[in-house]
């Protein structure tokens, strides 16, 4: 039995139950579903439960897979208008059972799915129906609604995508341009598509929750990914602070109409750290594979989404085109009939078969009535056509009208021309019904998921420090569960520890419980993998020459469990001195010499910044051949590695080493960075990689240097006036956000710059009648004040507009009452007074 009828099941799934075929789209429950909703459908709403009955008489399975079907469809919100409680797929809430909640055929559904005329039939299972073999839908359907199934042996999962891009896509496509499709999900969210491969098989997506620091002790979750609801993201963010990933108090799922989550941190947490730690430990952020199988000729098919639209393109147009020649063999048989009726009436041949005794008669007579005009009809005439001629009523006769005729077969001959104009541009007119669906039903259907690209975060760096590490020297174990040993530093479960030994032996393992690495450690902390900024200061001797060694190194990244050596491997090599520098210092040491050395200077100094920084491989420099007695250390220096060059990626919102974005400069001990928001307000930060910044709400991002004024031009609500201020950050508090335009409702931030001579362009109403446009240059209209200043009002007339445009460039010193205008280079130069130069009559001074 499995030998012969495995095949055939697998088959009946794949073609049947599990694959969407690429003409409509649709699974063969959806199809049957829809098609027992057209033979119902009289524009009210009817019970699920009813709808299931009829599709029954199609569908040869049980109702609750039908109804599974039918609750899926109507929560996707385009070929359904529902009612009543369909659930959420937000919240994961079950829709009420089918004889509570009522369906019927959207506009959208009933316009783009069915046409009897262009539809294929077939007998349905029992052969008592006919059902559609495909529903003739003239739009992507399947692109716009997405599927999911699992067949035998394989399955199929191809995202939905924004209806509007999908029409514009297929416009695009018509008129041969390129075009770019991308998912969209009714939960909203983010998508980095950097891997979606047009939906290929495997490719990848990656979803993000929207998450906002609501303030520095609460997070809020907005929007959630697809595929997740807000339930399963409550339990997996209660899962890993249970397993110690991330720290907070408390989880609340406020959802109602908007999604709403709000996270409570615990004390002391960073938000910013902590939203990383939702992304890498959480649902929050899910990886999804697309896999686009579909049927095509009776057989699955795996393809990109950009041939699935190519195919729906070109079966829409076939459609279109069957629809048009249906429409015209109509239009053609009404005039063809309305002319016949016309030559009938206006002879009066229907007075030549009063004297004819028989019916064969009657058909003759008629026939040589016609005759003559014959050959202005597009075929020729059957006796069926006079068959109908014999069935006008006397009263139709009697009241027939030749202008209102005429009139009649006008209009017919102005649609028919029409149609085959149609025909003739068929992709003209294929836009346009593209087009005319854009107007129709577009409304409310705009992209929800934000389309950017996501930093790769590292599980280690964002971990909650949910452990303690511990070191038994002496003995040589390492681990969290040392509770009676030396406490050495908090990290987390999944951190890996370097640990370095006497014997000049280190190593990096992964942290656990209890773990032995080795006797006589003398340093032992959690490793962070290409940190290029953390360097060791070594002194060792070497067993084999007696002499002693001094070397600067760093440990970027080495095999776990796999033993190094800072010495160089003889027998008897011990470490005799060793620092560990976060940022490159380069301390002094004292070194003394035995007393029985035959040096004659038996106690100096030796400074580790003459040294330079090599790889962890390399031997180091000669300190002394002599025996050395001990090294101590005496004074602690600067770092050698200089300042950290930062950039800024405004796509990502991060700051970054890697040379990607926008480089913000040289960032040293004490340095800030200052982040001017739209706002209206400014915040300093510290300018530590984890920082978050959000790119929609920023004006400008740059290195806080404390001598460079700010200026800024407002519009303030209590005046009802525009100002202009030039200020200097005089606050030192960090991560807090001050107004620089005050806390009144209705003030809103024009510009913000930090050119030395910004400049702004004015729109002046003088009269109802007259405007006129002055050019100001900022830094000699108004002086450098605090940061709580009002400034100076831009104008005393009513201002129109204002923007900013070019600044001066830095070599040019503005000073007060001089005006600096561009120089002509054609002009020549000479000493006579700028007449541009003028104040006006409200006083102020630098307008052109």
């Amino acid at each position: 039995m499995y030998q012969n009828w495995f095949l055939d099941y697998a088959s009946y799934v794949i073609l049947e139950r599990a694959v969407p075929a690429i003409e409509d789209g649709l699974k063969p429950v959806q199809r049957r579903i829809l098609h027992a909703l057209r033979e119902m459908d009289d524009g009210r709403f009817n019970k699920v439960a009813n709808v299931i009955g009829a599709t029954m008489q199609y569908h040869p399975h049980g109702d609750a897979s039908i109804n599974e079907a039918i609750v899926n469809m109507g929560q996707k919100e385009l070929i359904f208008d529902t009612q009543g409680n369909w659930g959420d797929i937000r919240t994961g809430d079950s829709a009420a059972a089918p004889r509570y909640i009522e369906v019927r055929l959207s506009k959208f559904g009933n316009d783009v799915i069915f046409n009897d005329d262009t539809t294929e039939w077939q007998l349905s299972y029992d052969g008592r129906k006919r059902e559609p073999v495909t529903l003739p839908v003239k739009f992507p359907l399947l692109l716009a609604t997405g599927v999911e199934g699992i067949a035998v042996g394989l399955s199929t999962k191809i995202l939905p995508h924004n209806f509007i891009e999908l029409v514009e896509a297929s416009i695009a496509l018509l008129k041969g341009q390129p075009f770019q499709l991308y998912p969209d999900f009714p939960t909203g969210g983010q998508i980095d598509i950097t891997n979606y491969n047009d939906g290929l098989r495997g490719g990848k997506v990656r979803v993000r929750a929207k998450i906002e620091e609501l303030d520095k002790k609460t997070l809020i979750i907005r929007e959630i990914p697809f595929s997740t609801t807000t339930t399963s993201i409550k339990d997996s963010i209660i899962k890993a602070n249970d397993e110690g990933k991330i720290k907070i108090r408390k989880v609340e799922d406020l959802t109602s109409k908007d999604v709403e989550v709000l996270v409570h941190l615990a004390p002391n947490v960073s938000p910013d750290i902590t939203i990383d730690a939702l992304y890498a430990f959480t649902e929050c952020e899910v990886s999804i594979s697309p896999n686009a199988c579909i049927i095509i000729a009776d057989r699955p098919h795996f393809v990109t989404v950009s041939e699935i639209l190519s195919v729906c393109n070109d079966q829409t147009v076939n459609l279109l085109k069957r629809e048009l020649e249906i429409r015209r063999f109509e239009l053609k048989e009404k005039l063809l009939y309305s002319s016949l009726e016309k030559i009938f009436i206006e002879n009066r041949i229907y007075r030549d078969i009063e004297e004819c005794e028989t019916f064969e008669a009657v058909i003759q007579t008629i026939d040589a009535g016609l005759t003559p005009f014959k050959a202005d009809f597009y075929r020729e005439i059957t006796e069926e056509d006079i068959l109908r001629l014999t069935e006008l009523r006397i009263k139709r006769i009697s009241k027939y009208d030749g202008f209102k005729a005429e009139e009649a077969m006008r209009k017919l001959e102005d649609e028919l021309n029409e149609v085959e104009d149609n025909l003739a541009n068929l992709t003209r007119f294929a836009i346009a019904y593209y087009k005319d669906l854009l107007k129709k039903h577009s409304k409310n259907r705009q992209r929800r998921t934000e389309i950017r690209s996501f930093n790769t975060i590292a599980a280690t760096v964002v971990a909650a420090a949910n452990q303690k590490l511990y070191v038994n020297r002496e003995e040589g174990f390492v681990g969290y569960g040392l509770k009676k040993d030396e406490y050495v530093m908090d990290c987390s479960d999944i951190d890996d520890v370097i640990i370095f030994r006497r014997d000049g032996k280190y190593k990096v393992v992964r942290i656990t419980e209890k773990v032995f690495v080795g006797k006589d450690i003398i340093y032992v902390a959690v490793f962070k993998k290409n940190d290029e900024r953390k360097v060791y200061n070594v002194t060792y001797l070497d067993g084999k020459s007696g002499a002693s060694y001094a070397k600067r190194f760093v440990v970027t990244g080495i095999t776990r469990d796999k033993e190094y050596d800072v010495t160089l491997g003889t027998p008897k090599s011990k470490i005799t001195y060793f620092t560990a520098n976060d940022n490159g210092e380069a301390e002094v040491i004292t070194v003394s010499l035995t007393a029985q050395s035959t040096a004659r200077i038996k106690l100096f100094d030796f400074n580790f910044s003459q040294l330079a920084i090599k790889n962890r491989s390399a031997m180091g420099n000669v300190l002394t051949k002599y025996p050395v007695r001990k090294i101590v250390f005496k004074s602690a220096g600067a770092s050698t590695l200089g300042g950290v060059d930062l950039w800024y990626d405004s796509v990502l919102g991060r700051l970054n080493r890697d040379d990607r974005g926008r480089y913000l400069g040289n960032f040293d001990n004490g340095d800030l960075i200052l982040v001017l928001y739209k706002e209206g307000t400014y915040e300093l930060t510290t300018y530590d990689l984890t920082n978050r910044y959000e790119p929609k709400d920023i004006l400008q991002i740059e290195k806080f240097l404390p001598d460079r004024p700010i200026t800024a031009v407002y519009f303030e609500a209590t005046q009802k006036s525009y100002f202009a201020k030039r200020f200097k950050i005089e606050t030192s508090t960090v991560d807090k956000k001050f107004s620089f335009i005050g806390d009144t409702k209705g003030s809103k931030l024009i510009f913000v710059s930090l050119d030395a001579h910004p400049r702004m362009e004015l729109l002046i109403e003088k009269s109802k009648t007259e405007t006129q446009k002055e050019i100001v240059v900022l830094d000699a209209f108004v002086d450098v004040r605090g940061w709580k200043a009002l400034g100076n009002k831009v104008s005393g007339l009513k201002v129109k507009e204002i923007k900013q445009i070019d600044s001066l460039p830095e070599v040019e010193k503005a000073t007060n009452n001089t005006i600096l205008e561009p120089k002509n280079e054609l002009e020549e130069e000479t000493d006579a007074p700028d007449e541009a130069s003028s104040t006006d009559e409200n006083g102020q001074l630098g307008l052109f």
